[in-house]
């Protein structure tokens, strides 16, 4: 069992910069894949970012070069830090545990191959 915690989320104007946090705990964090997702108003939730055990990291194309995903293993936490920032950015973003090794780098940006969410963290991001 996996349980997380997502922080930092607010409200910001375009262009500014932002850190969101997602704590871990419960299960060993070196272990597993962690993702981050977004899902905006009248939109299906997409994938933004992900980090797999290994520490290959994987990005959806719309935010490669702005947002970069990390993670603390002595602190059970995986970050997502968002720069240059647009209002098409608004969104509930969600981060998530994938306890299941895959082979195939593409399955880590499938909500589906989930095993853990959080409850979100509001981004909101003005013009």
């Amino acid at each position: 069992q996996v349980q997380l915690v997502e922080s930092g989320g607010g409200l910001l104007q375009a262009g500014g910069s932002l850190r969101l946090s997602c704590a871990a705990s419960g299960r060993s964090f070196s272990t597993y894949a962690m993702g981050w997702f977004r899902q905006a108003p009248g939109k299906e939730r997409e994938f933004v970012a992900a980090i797999t055990w290994s520490g290959v990291l994987l990005y959806a194309d719309s935010v490669k070069g702005r947002f970069t995903i990390s993670r603390d293993v002595a602190k059970n936490t995986v970050y997502l830090q968002m720069n240059s920032l647009k209002p098409e950015d608004t969104a509930l973003y969600y981060c998530a545990a994938d306890i299941h090794t895959h082979t195939r780098l593409a399955l880590y940006q499938n909500e589906y191959e989930y095993d853990y969410w959080g409850q979100g963290t509001q981004v909101t991001v003005s013009s």
